[in-house]
């Protein structure tokens, strides 16, 4: 069996647009993108779904917690379930939030730092796994999350090329979630049902031709 890791945020973890802070709802496991993607993916396949609702690139969250830093949870994740075949990575949303004071090429060097750390930490008893960097779709600021992404609009247009470029920079294959789904403008942040299931058959297809 061949495995894959998704790690990311809220929309990997798969929260539906919010229409207030205490509307918390979660698409069903078909429906969000790894399970969209795994199923696309067939036979031979199994999945580590790991997302998690804030979740940053490589910064402590002053507000939400420590916990909320990618970097720090990505190591022991990792060594509880290598062996891994693949690994979609798709971070980058909550660094757009103004608190952070990020620009779009602090924002890219985040998930360099990253795919730096899964490269560094793969272990010499199993192979490393093909890596796919994802740029999330571009996030703007909408509904009752518009006061946290203030300013988010303009940053995350510039996302894209700048995560190619570290995808590039550390042999990762690259994907811009945006060339096939989009946030919804209830809350500007998350995805709707068709747009995680778009993307969950897409990064399937980038997940076969890099582990075939």
């Amino acid at each position: 069996m061949k495995r894959v890791l998704c790690y990311g945020d809220s929309n990997t973890w798969g929260t539906a647009p919010m229409t207030s802070m205490d509307d918390v709802r979660r698409h069903g496991p078909d429906v969000r993108w790894p399970g969209a993607m795994i199923k696309a993916l067939g036979d031979g396949w199994t999945l580590v779904e790991e997302g998690l609702g804030g979740r940053t690139t490589v910064h402590d969250d002053p507000i939400e917690g420590i916990h909320k830093n990618g970097k720090t949870y990505l190591q022991p994740c990792l060594e509880s379930h290598w062996p891994l075949d693949a690994i979609a990575l798709m971070l980058g949303t909550n660094d757009l939030k103004p608190k952070f004071s990020l620009s779009p090429t602090d924002i890219a060097f985040g998930v360099g730092a990253l795919l730096f750390t899964i490269k560094s930490l793969v272990p010499p008893w199993t192979t490393a796994p093909k890596l796919l960097l994802i740029c999330p779709p571009p996030a703007f600021a909408s509904g009752w999350l518009a006061p946290i992404f203030d300013g988010a609009d303009a940053k995350a247009q510039r996302l894209a090329p700048l995560y190619k470029a570290q995808a590039e920079r550390f042999g990762a294959a690259f994907f811009d979630a945006g060339t096939v789904a989009k946030c919804s403008p209830i809350d500007g942040v998350h995805l709707e049902a068709a747009d995680q299931q778009a993307l969950g058959r897409a990064v399937a297809g980038e997940i076969r031709r890099l582990v075939g």
